[in-house]
């Protein structure tokens, strides 16, 4: 179910900073006929450190019911508070999501062995597959593949979401969990090389502007036409590099406003992008051919 080009979804909001659920529902609807595998709304991507818990879960109900099924949806869920994390995995459970994804606990610094409580306090919350969403740059903390091999044995836990760009941990993580646990990159620019490692797909930023080649350069990877791949990530590297010029998510939400399917706005302390960073921003979309 959790495999090839996903996309790690923004959260468009109105100038006045609310939610501007027309626009989410319209870019959900895009993302699947342009091809995407797997919906993952409110994640870091989706600003989810800054919108209320109404927010959070009006977003998750929102994704569900456009998505109708067509391709799973997996929810992100995840705090540095336990509890809350616990409550957004039984609302997502409800909703209808088809998973949760749930980013290793940031400022707490827990050590590995709380690492391990907080995980399993919300995979037993929820009877829905869970992913660990291990981002050091963002959370400070390093869940190691070990930590990992001892929650892989939860009938819960079913992979990871690896933003570490460390493509020797996909290859220690298959042996300390099992070919069955699923792992998906978090990091663009090392996606295929994830997948080659070991991996099945990605979660990407730049899908949401480019839902369509990210699509492709999934297809051509596992109908074993490795040159087409490669030939389509070359192209997105620029793309890639401008996506992450500036904190993530401004210079994404500014391409969509670009592509008409959003506002740049994001919220404080989230800072528009600089004048630089925009005219990065549209040069790779121009030369990836993703303007009009």
């Amino acid at each position: 179910m959790f495999q090839g080009s996903m996309v790690a979804l923004i959260t468009p909001m109105q100038a006045n900073g609310t939610v501007d659920e027309k626009a989410f529902c319209e870019l959900v609807e895009w993302q699947i006929a342009e091809g995407t595998e797997g919906l993952v709304p409110v994640g870091t991507t989706g600003e989810s450190p800054t919108l209320s818990h109404a927010e959070h879960k009006r977003i998750v109900e929102l994704c569900v019911q456009t998505a109708r099924g067509r391709v799973p949806v997996m929810a992100g869920a995840g705090s540095n508070s336990t509890a809350e994390a616990m409550d957004f995995a039984v609302h997502a459970k409800q909703a209808g999501a088809n998973g949760i994804l749930v980013v290793t606990p940031y400022y707490n610094k827990p050590t590995q062995e709380g690492m391990v409580l907080h995980f399993t306090a919300i995979a037993d919350a929820a009877d829905l597959p869970l992913f660990i969403y291990n981002i050091p740059p963002r959370s400070v903390v390093d869940m190691t593949p070990e930590t990992m091999g001892r929650l892989a044995r939860h009938r819960n836990i079913a992979g990871v979401k690896d933003a570490t760009a460390n493509l020797a941990r996909p290859l220690h993580q298959r042996r300390e969990c099992g070919p069955d646990f699923i792992q998906l990159s978090g990091e663009d620019h090392t996606a295929l090389a994830f997948m080659a490692a070991g991996g099945q797909g990605c979660i990407s930023v730049t899908a949401n502007i480019a839902p369509r080649l990210c699509a492709d350069m999934h297809r051509a990877w596992r109908e074993g036409r490795l040159a087409d791949a490669m030939a389509i990530q070359e192209r997105l590297v620029p793309v890639h590099d401008a996506m992450f010029a500036e904190t993530s998510p401004a210079p994404v939400k500014y391409a969509a406003s670009l592509q008409g399917r959003a506002a740049a706005f994001a919220r404080l302390p989230m800072a528009p992008c600089s004048d630089v960073v925009r005219d990065r921003v549209r040069d790779a979309m121009a030369g990836a051919g993703l303007l009009n």
